[in-house]
């Protein structure tokens, strides 16, 4: 795998352009997925500490340090994005975030991106408070790019634009992958529309605003690959936004399904760029990994499947 010189990446002040070239470099749209499941993290990281029932307790901090350090360790090389579920790290208190802060200076440093999943979405007042948690230049948890949620209204999303211009991302909540995703966001209103599809042409002037020379824009949004009509629909409303798209593996989306959420790279016909497939528990949990008596091996595991997934990716 092309270790790609982060010095490179700096040049792309668009976090659009960005996203765009460190996909075509890398050679994957593979975004992983750190879900740090207390439950299922491996026997081999439970050699000094074991679990613990209460959530907030020093085993359970020094066990999702080790792996979330380790696992890191593992992917970077592999992949352009990693996103990170803050609420694993929140329900560990004070020390959980520290984990968290580490993790993103740790990426910081590398040839990957960072998006953070957070889903924040508040008053303007509220949302400038975490557009400076994630976003301001000495913020303990630097990343490029914040996933956010759009319900309480357009200009609450400008307030996170303000503080971003063009060099950081939004990935802006429209179709999840949840089974009860369809409660609203598939609920017609007047038009007849539906109201993810007005969503969506409601935020087509913001995202063409802040597309960049790549012709990716830097706010993109997160549609689900266990809905592929909705995801094709999707594309064709939003040309120019990147697609967070999970729901690929344990939630049952296929990758065929997902592809309809990227797009062919213009320079190279065979490849897709425009969007990445989320996986979270197929990365961090392989089946084979549970079985490793050492961290070695275990690391070796976790790169083997990261790499066959990558090319099954690209195959189908």
């Amino acid at each position: 795998m092309k270790n790609i010189n982060n010095s490179n990446l700096k040049d792309y002040n668009h976090f659009g352009d960005k996203l765009f070239h460190t996909i075509r470099e890398k050679k994957s749209f593979l975004c992983f997925g750190l879900d740090p499941h207390l439950e299922l993290i491996p026997k081999v990281f439970q050699t000094k500490y074991n679990i613990n029932k209460k959530i907030y307790s020093k085993d359970n901090i020094k066990i999702v340090e080790k792996f979330s350090l380790t696992l890191i360790e593992a992917c970077l090389d592999f992949v352009p994005v990693i996103k990170l579920q803050i609420a694993f790290f929140e329900q560990l208190g004070p020390e959980g975030l520290k984990i968290l802060s580490r993790i993103c200076k740790l990426i910081k440093n590398s040839s990957t991106l960072c998006i953070i999943d957070a889903k924040r979405g508040d008053i303007g007042s509220t949302n400038r408070a975490y557009a400076n948690t994630f976003f301001d230049q000495s913020c303990p948890y630097p990343c490029d790019a914040l996933t956010v949620n759009p319900w309480l209204g357009l200009d609450t999303i400008e307030v996170f634009l303000e503080k971003t211009k063009n060099k950081k991302g939004l990935f802006i909540l429209v179709h999840t992958s949840n089974p009860g995703s369809h409660d609203i966001q598939e609920k017609k209103i007047n038009n007849n529309k539906k109201v993810y599809e007005d969503l969506a042409n409601n935020l087509k002037p913001m995202i063409e605003r802040f597309k960049g020379k790549s012709g990716l824009s830097s706010i993109g949004i997160v549609a689900g690959a266990t809905y592929k009509e909705q995801l094709i629909k999707l594309r064709k409303t939003l040309s120019s936004a990147p697609f967070l798209i999970p729901g690929f593996g344990a939630q049952g989306g296929t990758v065929s399904d997902a592809q309809f959420g990227l797009k062919k790279d213009k320079d190279h016909e065979n490849f897709y760029n425009c969007g990445l497939i989320n996986s979270s528990r197929n990365l961090c949990f392989p089946d084979r990994a549970n079985k490793c008596k050492t961290i070695q091996d275990w690391k070796k595991v976790i790169q083997e499947n990261l790499i066959s997934i990558n090319l099954k990716l690209k195959e189908t």
